[in-house]
């Protein structure tokens, strides 16, 4: 096969990857000792289907890489808009699909002119790619209060400017956009070329706000995952949602018809934070209080008084000095839906570490994101309690934010955002 023939079948190829890795050390307790775990690896090379009911991306067991892009769009003409839409779907569905975007691609085009395809994936199946779009509150009324697409009466309720937490000390330069991308691959180049591709395609009529690498996922998204573990070393999103959760998918993730608009209908509200870790402070922790601190075992990822990760949580034990196993001001308890009118996220967050701050400092953290059904129901409340009484903030500072209104799925021979403009 030639060059230029793998430049057009480049990504095409379907294979299977998995392994099963078990490991076993001693550690200082029996919440602390590291369980035999099976790694449950997917398929890290095949497509995943782009159309469909709900957009890829959400409950798509969750990726190695994440490559985040929020965009700000620079024209005031709906039209253009509509337009790059279309030519965004359009190409989102290409490069899932694991091809070269354009009529000729990277490589097979006519030499006089620029490549449609930038090129840096070929070779490389599509790795699971998943693309995923949500709508900032500025997409239907920028700062200045202009309606600039006619879509101001088409904003959700449940699309709700965040309000100030306690303990923020966000950017203004990593918060916001008009419109996010999420793109999440198994092969951190072809999350990176798929961003890249895009924001090639809106010059003109959209400019990148920021963007976000992101690497180990740190929530599984199925029950076929084992649970990841975050910069601080322990267990995250041990109780998120999954995929084969469905009723409760319905009740806490998907919006549903009852809900409105009708736009939004199947999709679902994405919150991203960028969360700065203090990993330095924390490395000098001791171990006791680090468990203390998240209540649980760093080992396992057991809920302290209990031996297995998954075990029910039991807010009532209390210790031999008569204290809560599980303090009253844990992370895992003040995050707990038990504590929080039931509510609960669907978490598909990463570690990222993007150099040093200047002051001898790796610039670290979990760049968290969030699917739920309602944020003024969901996220608020409970980062509301957490910023109040986590004791975890001690270790943390939020320095970015972003909401976005995630629609339902592309039906074939649609796309992005059509329901919300027609």
């Amino acid at each position: 096969m030639t060059d230029q023939q793998k430049g057009i079948s480049r990504r095409g190829l379907l294979g299977a990857a998995g392994a099963a890795v078990a490991t076993g050390v001693a550690g200082y307790a029996a919440h602390s000792v590291i369980s035999n775990e099976e790694s449950h690896a997917a398929d890290t090379t095949g497509p995943v289907e782009f159309y469909g009911e709900h957009q890829a991306g959400i409950v798509t067991p969750a990726q190695d890489r994440l490559h985040f892009a929020t965009f700000d769009v620079t024209t005031d003409k709906r039209d253009a808009v509509i337009a790059l839409l279309k030519e965004w779907t359009a190409a989102a569905a290409l490069m899932t699909a694991g091809r070269d975007i354009g009529q000729y691609g990277a490589v097979n085009g006519p030499a006089e002119a620029p490549p449609e395809d930038t090129g840096e994936a070929v070779g490389l199946p599509p790795a699971r790619l998943t693309l995923t779009i949500g709508f900032g509150p500025s997409f239907f009324q920028d700062a200045k209060g202009n309606d600039r697409f006619g879509l101001k009466t088409k904003r959700p309720k449940a699309l709700v400017d965040l309000p100030h937490f306690i303990g923020d000390n966000l950017d203004p330069a990593r918060s916001g956009g008009d419109i996010a991308v999420q793109a999440c691959s198994d092969d951190p180049q072809v999350a990176v070329h798929a961003i890249r591709n895009l924001a090639r395609i809106g010059f003109g009529t959209t400019a990148v706000r920021y963007s976000q690498l992101g690497f180990g996922r740190t929530s599984s998204t199925s029950r076929a995952q084992t649970t990841p573990r975050n910069l601080f070393g322990f267990k995250d999103g041990t109780n998120n949602l999954k995929l084969e959760d469905t009723a409760k998918l319905e009740d806490q993730l998907w919006v549903q018809p009852e809900d409105g608009p009708d736009w939004m209908v199947g999709g679902s509200y994405l919150v991203s934070r960028r969360i700065r870790m203090t990993i330095e402070t924390w490395d000098r922790t001791s171990l006791s209080e680090q468990e203390t601190i998240v209540g649980r075992g760093k080992g396992t990822g057991a809920p302290l008084g209990k031996s297995d990760e998954f075990d029910a949580i039991d807010f009532e034990a209390k210790g031999n000095d008569g204290t809560p196993k599980v303090a009253t001001d844990a992370h895992i308890r003040l995050a707990h839906p038990q504590f929080n009118n039931g509510a609960e996220l669907l978490r598909r967050g990463y570690n990222f570490v993007d150099g040093s701050d200047g002051l001898g400092r790796l610039d670290a953290g979990l760049f968290f994101l969030a699917y739920q059904r309602d944020p003024r129901k969901q996220f608020i409340p409970i980062q509301n309690q957490l910023a109040r009484s986590d004791v975890l903030n001690e270790y943390i500072r939020h320095v970015g934010s972003g909401i976005f209104a995630c629609p339902g799925g592309v039906p074939a021979g649609s796309f992005w955002g059509e329901r919300l403009f027609s």
